[in-house]
């Protein structure tokens, strides 16, 4: 069974990090990585549960294609926080061989790693291609691998003629990550935890994460539903600095939208993004963006509050898309803060 314990709620909250390893224009992939690692440390430092890298091919402006990779050198230069996957594409790969790293990844950090499970590409439909090959329906068979993989985490799979090793009897969390109604439904149905998208995919949230609490099983893995949404969140000192710093993202996601993706601009000054975008793409880029926390300690503490009244999520996911290495840590820390009140 999945030890919620581990969580570490702070006032009835957990909260965690999601990292994209975004790449800032100017910079390196190995930068992106040394500055994940920092600031996975001081997540560490500041109460964070978890932290989470997510799988994501052919984009400039995102470095963790090698996800599994990623999460090994940040739970290696790491102690005590939860390190996983939000996520790894399961269409993309053999059950067996994410059977086999995550299996390595448990044995080498104990009690440490977590597998979130999605079934979007993370990519364009070309690259899923090269990447697939004859698999591109693969996600129609999702239910059914993640079957496969419990099964080979399964101590009961040591007499078949596959097996996962390392892998085999090990505790390795599965979470189903989504952004849509059907994969509410596989995560209810098979008694796992449901991590929501809600940072970048708002339209079905609060639709699907009721519909899952709703049409919950119960399992040996998980007995009560667990809700975790993803959220964008700029802090600073001040209200006019965070939003300064958040017309980063707000570029980023014009990429998204206008298909022209790009590595993380440096911040404008707000007024400025007038100049940038026409009125279709702002709309577009804030209808993304819509579950998204900008702005100093009063702000970003009242905001929370009515977010947790509104969802009664168990955990909170954040990401945030800032320029300025210094800012960034500066952001999580400030959240962090304002979650313990």
């Amino acid at each position: 069974m999945i030890d919620m314990i581990s969580a570490r709620p702070v006032n009835g909250l957990a909260f965690s990090v999601l990292d994209l390893a975004t790449i800032a224009q100017g910079r390196t992939p190995a930068d992106t990585f040394e500055h994940s690692l920092t600031l996975a440390r001081l997540a560490e430092q500041w109460g964070y549960t978890r932290y989470w890298l997510a799988e994501h091919h052919n984009s400039p402006g995102v470095a963790s294609s090698a996800t599994s990779v990623l999460i090994g050198y940040i739970a290696g230069g790491t102690s005590t926080i939860r390190v996983g996957s939000g996520g790894i594409m399961l269409p993309n790969h053999s059950p067996l061989v994410v059977a086999e790293q995550f299996g390595t990844l448990a044995s080498l950090y104990p009690n440490r790693i977590d597998l979130g499970l999605g079934r979007a590409p993370g990519t364009d439909q070309a690259t899923a291609r090269a990447i697939r090959g004859a698999n591109m329906e693969g996600a129609q068979n999702f239910p059914y691998d993640v079957q496969a993989l419990q099964r080979y985490f399964s101590a009961d799979n040591r007499n078949a003629p596959v097996r996962a090793i390392p892998g085999e009897g090990l505790d390795i969390p599965i979470w189903i990550l989504g952004s849509s109604l059907d994969s509410a439904r596989v995560a209810a149905a098979m008694g796992l935890p449901y991590a929501f998208a809600s940072h970048f995919a708002p339209s079905y949230f609060m639709q699907a994460i009721n519909l899952y609490r709703q049409s919950f099983q119960p399992s040996r893995f998980l007995q009560k539903p667990y809700v975790m949404s993803g959220i964008n969140v700029v802090a600073a000192d001040t209200d006019a600095e965070a939003a300064r710093l958040a017309t980063s993202v707000q570029q980023f996601f014009m990429g998204v939208v206008t298909g022209r993706h790009r590595q993380l601009p440096p911040p404008v000054e707000v007024e400025e993004m007038d100049e940038l975008w026409d009125d279709l793409t702002e709309q577009a880029v804030r209808q993304m963006l819509a579950y998204s926390i900008v702005g100093g300690p009063d702000k970003i503490r009242q905001t929370l509050a009515v977010f947790r009244e509104k969802t009664g999520v168990d955990e909170v996911m954040v990401t945030a898309h800032i320029y300025d290495p210094a800012a960034r840590l500066r952001s999580y820390e400030l959240f962090a803060e304002a979650v313990k009140g």
